[in-house]
């Protein structure tokens, strides 16, 4: 290696860390905020600085050599250490003011927080939260967030997790597709009707509707997307009948339910934080607030 340990770039090695866990550069990248063109120019910097070639190209992938992944095992470590560091000096503070992230999917941030951040602005003027509005799973480990809300649970060691009460899916309509094509009485009604589906997702909620009886299958679905907020405002123009939480429905005025006797469809709803953070004042705080929130429905 060309240089100490003492002089490497941080920076450049969670450019490697990010690239390797996310596959590409590009992924990297907005994970990370960067551009990609930056991020490539961090991960070559540290080749250079290292000394050793850390990437092959297999096609449009890019492959850990035997070097490299070694090396990653090591970044690893140190990363999981500094994430330590930063745990215990943030969950010393007990002061209510300051900044809380929160991870939640594009619906949840859009229609179920608001009113959570309405209290806590009452509550507690102080404090301040950044919400990433995003339908992957991110990791709290990695200080992407201090508190998450999601649909699966949480396997990482460390964390704290809440199982809230499950909430309800149902399918929607505007009152403008009604009028041209019908509103279905049944399953069998919603063969070949024009449906909102997801774009990683669709297979799972297809089997889940076909499962209630539901004569749908892939060609009911000629508008896909991985974006809640676009699928739902997609549903609100009429371009078809979507699947959507009961708890986002009630308050959309715009949209009519769609056979209304079929089973709902139960969505898991799982708060995670930190375990060091969980005695932080304002993790606490804005923690509980979600915790009432959700369970209200």
């Amino acid at each position: 290696m060309n240089k100490p340990a003492k002089s490497l770039d941080w920076n450049q090695m969670r450019a490697l860390l990010a690239t390797v866990e996310a596959g590409s550069l590009s992924a990297a990248a907005r994970q990370l905020g960067l551009t990609q063109p930056t991020l490539g120019r961090q991960v070559a910097a540290l080749e250079a600085a290292l000394g050793v070639t850390l990437f092959e190209r297999a096609g449009r992938r890019l492959v850990l050599t035997e070097a490299g992944s070694e090396l990653v095992a090591h970044m690893r470590e140190m990363g999981a250490a500094a994430g330590r560091v930063a745990l215990a000096a943030a969950g010393q503070s007990q002061s209510i003011e300051g900044l809380v992230r929160i991870t939640a999917s594009d619906i949840y941030a859009g229609f179920v927080l608001p009113p959570v951040l309405a209290r806590l602005r009452d509550e507690a003027p102080g404090l301040a939260a950044d919400v990433l509005a995003s339908n992957s799973v991110n990791d709290l480990i990695r200080r992407e967030a201090d508190i998450a809300i999601r649909h699966v649970r949480p396997t990482e060691a460390g964390l704290v997790a809440r199982r809230c009460p499950d909430t309800a899916a149902r399918l929607y309509a505007a009152p403008a597709f009604v009028e041209r094509h019908g509103l279905p009485a049944d399953g069998a009604a919603l063969a070949g009707v024009r449906m909102i589906g997801f774009s990683d997702r669709n297979a799972d909620m297809i089997a889940e509707l076909q499962a209630r009886g539901a004569a749908v299958d892939a060609g009911n679905f000629p508008w896909r997307t991985n974006s809640g907020v676009v699928a739902w405002e997609w549903v609100r123009r009429g371009l078809g009948i979507g699947v959507m939480m009961e708890t986002v429905g009630r308050v959309t005025p715009e949209v009519v339910p769609v056979w209304p006797q079929m089973p709902p469809i139960p969505v898991p709803v799982w708060l995670v934080t930190h375990r060091e953070l969980h005695t932080s004042a304002r993790i606490r705080l804005v923690f509980d607030r979600l915790c009432e929130a959700l369970a209200r429905g």
